[in-house]
C-alpha cells in the first residue's frame, strides 16, 4: 500500500482547521514504515508551530505503557497474572478485606478489579509518591465487587505502577525508561514534566464548542502519582514505534525482544466485554488494550486526555497498520473521527462507526425499571422519570464535590438499555448512558465507562 504523504498532510491541515484544533501531530505505520506529519501550533499565545518531534501529554494512553512493562515482568517470571496484589504489596487494601484478597494483577490490567477511577490524591513529588498513593487509596470504596463487571479504573493502574516499583526496585519512571523507552529507542517519550522541557511541548487549549480555543491556564494539573494511569509525554512517532513492537510479536527494530509473542497475544485477547461501546469506542478489554470490532475487523488501541490534550491510537493487525493522533484542544473528537475514518478506510479497509448520538426517531422505552439512585465513590447518579421519558442527574459528592457542578440532562433512548444524555449542563455533545447488570445481577449504570451499582 502507498502512503500519500502530501494528500494526508492536506487532509490533516484541512480537518484540523475545520474542527478548530490549534495543533496536532499524526503518525501512521503502514508498509512497515512510520510516516510522521504535524499541523498548526503548539501554543496559540506564542505561535510556536507543531512539528513531528513535538511532545504532547497523552493522558490515559499511559496505561498501555504500564501494562506493557507489567507483561515484560511476567515474561521474566517476576510476576504472575493471577497473583493477589496484596501478596506483592502488603500495605495494599480496600474497605472490604475479602475483595482485597480477590484483586489480582490480571484484574487490574483488565479493569475488572472493582477499584474506582476518580480518586485523585497528591502524594507529593518524591520517589515514594506511589507508595503513599496506594496507602491513601485503602479507604476508598470499590465501584463493584472484583470480577463482577468492567469498570474503568485509574486507581488500578496506579497500583500496577507501585507493583512495578516493588518488583524492579526502581521508580515507575525509571522502569519505563529502562525497560521500554530504551530498548525501543523512544527518544521522545518521558514521564516527568521537567523532562519535557528539552523538547517542543504542546499546550492544552480550552474554549466553548464551536469557538477557537485559548491556551489553558495550566499545562498539567496531575500529581506525580498519576503517572502510571495518566502521564506519559510523547511524540506521535514514538507511540507508533510502541505499536509496531506489539504488531511485530514483541521485537524491537534492532532485534531486541521486549515481550514474548505469548505476552503480546495475551494483551489483546478478549478478557471482558464492554457494555459501554461508545465512550472510548470499546467493544471489549484485554490486558491493557482497548479492543475494537469494526464490522468484523479486529483492532486494538487506547485513548487519553489531560488538560485539553488528547491522544488516539488505533491498530489494525491484519493490515499491519497503526494510526496515532495527538492534539491540543478544540474539536478533537471530530478531527479524530473524520481523519481516522478516512485513513483506516484507505489503509486497512476499516469502516468506523458513526459518532454516538440520539437517533432521529428514538424508540419507545419503558424507563420504569431504570429509575433510581446509583452510587459509587464520589458520585451519585440519579435517574428520574420525566413525563413519558427520563432525566439524569450526575453529581459529585464527598471528596469530589468541588470537581464540577452537577450535570443534568434528558435521557434520549437509543435502545432499551442505551441512552444519550443531552441538553442541560451536558452541553451539545451527547453522552452515552448505558444500563447493565453486574454478574451477581445487581443493576448498574455506566457513565464514562464507570460501573455504578443501583442503591435505591
Amino acid at each position: 500500500m502507498h502512503f500519500d504523504h502530501a494528500h494526508w498532510q492536506n487532509r490533516l491541515d484541512a480537518l484540523r482547521e475545520q474542527h478548530l484544533v490549534p495543533g496536532a501531530s499524526l503518525a501512521v505505520l503502514a508498509d512497515g514504515e512510520i510516516h510522521e506529519l504535524a499541523s498548526g501550533v503548539l501554543h496559540g499565545g506564542t505561535g510556536v508551530e507543531a512539528t513531528t518531534d513535538s511532545v504532547f501529554l497523552s493522558g490515559s494512553l499511559a496505561k498501555v505503557y504500564t501494562a506493557t512493562v507489567v507483561m515484560r515482568l511476567v515474561d521474566e517470571g517476576r510476576l504472575n497474572l493471577d497473583t493477589a496484589v496484596v501478596e506483592i504489596l502488603p500495605d495494599f487494601a480496600t474497605p472490604d478485606p475479602a475483595a482485597t484478597e480477590a484483586i489480582t494483577i490480571r484484574r487490574l490490567l483488565s479493569h475488572t478489579s472493582g477499584l474506582t477511577c476518580d480518586f485523585t490524591y497528591d502524594s507529593g513529588r518524591g520517589d515514594d509518591c506511589l507508595a503513599r498513593y496506594v496507602r491513601a487509596a485503602a479507604d476508598v470504596a470499590l465501584d463493584c465487587p472484583p470480577g463482577t463487571a468492567l469498570s474503568y479504573s485509574s486507581v488500578g493502574y496506579a497500583v500496577l505502577g507501585r507493583v512495578i516499583e516493588v518488583v524492579t526496585g526502581m521508580t515507575w519512571d525509571q522502569a519505563l525508561s529502562e525497560l521500554l523507552f530504551a530498548p525501543l529507542g523512544l527518544e521522545r517519550s518521558m514521564t516527568l514534566p521537567e523532562e519535557a522541557l528539552r523538547f517542543r511541548a504542546a499546550m492544552g487549549h480550552l474554549g466553548e464548542p464551536g469557538q477557537r480555543p485559548s491556551p489553558a491556564p495550566a499545562w498539567d494539573l496531575m500529581p506525580r502519582s498519576a503517572g502510571p494511569y495518566g502521564r506519559v509525554i510523547v511524540a506521535a512517532g514514538d507511540v507508533a514505534r510502541l505499536a509496531r513492537m506489539h504488531l511485530e510479536g514483541g521485537v524491537a527494530p534492532d532485534g531486541t525482544r521486549v515481550l514474548s509473542e505469548d505476552a503480546v497475544s495475551a494483551m489483546r485477547n478478549r478478557v471482558v466485554d464492554s457494555p459501554d461501546k461508545w465512550t472510548v469506542s470499546a467493544d471489549a478489554w484485554g490486558l491493557g488494550w482497548t479492543l475494537y470490532d469494526w464490522n468484523g475487523v479486529a483492532g486494538f488501541g487506547h485513548d487519553g486526555s489531560a488538560v485539553a490534550q488528547h491522544s488516539f491510537l488505533r491498530v489494525v493487525p491484519h493490515a499491519g497498520v497503526a494510526v496515532v493522533l495527538l492534539a491540543n484542544g478544540g474539536g478533537v473528537n471530530g478531527l479524530y473521527h473524520d481523519l481516522f475514518g478516512e485513513l483506516l478506510a484507505d489503509l486497512a479497509d476499516v469502516r468506523m462507526p458513526e459518532p454516538f448520538g440520539p437517533p432521529v426517531h428514538p424508540p419507545s422505552v419503558d424507563v420504569s425499571p431504570l429509575v433510581g439512585t446509583y452510587l459509587r465513590e464520589g458520585v451519585v447518579t440519579t435517574v428520574l422519570r420525566h413525563g413519558d421519558g427520563a432525566r439524569i442527574r450526575y453529581e459529585f459528592v464527598d471528596g469530589m464535590k468541588d470537581l464540577s457542578p452537577p450535570l443534568e440532562g434528558e435521557l434520549v433512548p437509543v435502545t432499551d438499555t442505551v441512552f444519550a444524555a443531552t441538553g442541560g449542563s451536558f452541553g451539545p455533545d451527547a453522552v452515552p448512558v448505558v444500563f447493565s447488570h453486574l454478574t451477581d445481577g445487581t443493576p448498574c449504570v455506566y457513565v464514562g465507562m464507570r460501573a455504578t451499582p443501583r442503591a435505591v
